[in-house]
């Protein structure tokens, strides 16, 4: 903790609920995942990644996990998020996954996780919900080795969400599979360009 919390919880269910933990706290989730162990473990593995393809996996040192997820922190903070907006994360399991949360966590935006299984409709209701204006998504992920058109979802999802008047002003994707995607030009980035934007 960088302040101590005064409280561990704090909560009123009278009239208008209101539910506070570790009250007067201040810490950084991504700070105490990564940083804190640079010094003495940054070569060694923080992350055992595995995919659906079990022959496809990936070691990431606390080193290079801290490299992407800065690289990531940037990238959003370089199109306008900030402290307490809110972030959907609609992605397959793979390394990027983690470094979105652990990115959002850095700049003090709010991730929402929504499973990659879920239809547009359940996404946009996660997406209206938060009010969420930036996503971060892949072209498509795997599971069983069935591509699931993540991308495809989003923008379906997109469109539903702003008959709810929540506007999404960024994509940025993950090319996962290389599949033919939709994109909007203006809206929608793709992640490995952007990561090579920035420091």
């Amino acid at each position: 903790w960088f302040k101590p919390f005064s409280k561990v919880k704090n909560t009123s269910f009278d009239g208008k609920v209101s539910i506070k933990w570790f009250e007067d706290g201040q810490t950084n989730v991504s700070y105490n995942c990564i940083d804190r162990h640079l010094k003495k473990r940054g070569d060694q593995t923080a992350i055992i990644w595995e995919g659906d393809n079990p022959y496809d996996d990936k070691k990431i040192t606390y080193s290079e996990l801290y490299e992407h997820v800065c690289r990531l922190a940037n990238v959003m903070k370089k199109h306008g998020v900030k402290k307490g907006d809110r972030v959907t994360i609609y992605m397959p399991m793979i390394p990027e996954a983690a470094y979105a949360m652990l990115a959002c966590t850095r700049i003090g935006a709010i991730h929402s996780v929504v499973f990659g299984g879920f239809s547009p409709d359940a996404l946009a209701g996660r997406i209206v919900d938060c009010e969420s204006t930036f996503v971060i998504t892949s072209d498509e992920g795997l599971r069983g080795g069935k591509p699931i058109p993540l991308k495809d979802n989003t923008d379906k999802a997109i469109d539903i969400a702003a008959k709810h008047h929540v506007m999404v002003k960024n994509v940025v994707v993950v090319r996962r599979t290389g599949a033919k995607i939709g994109w909007a030009p203006g809206r929608d980035v793709w992640y490995h360009d952007e990561v090579a934007t920035v420091k």
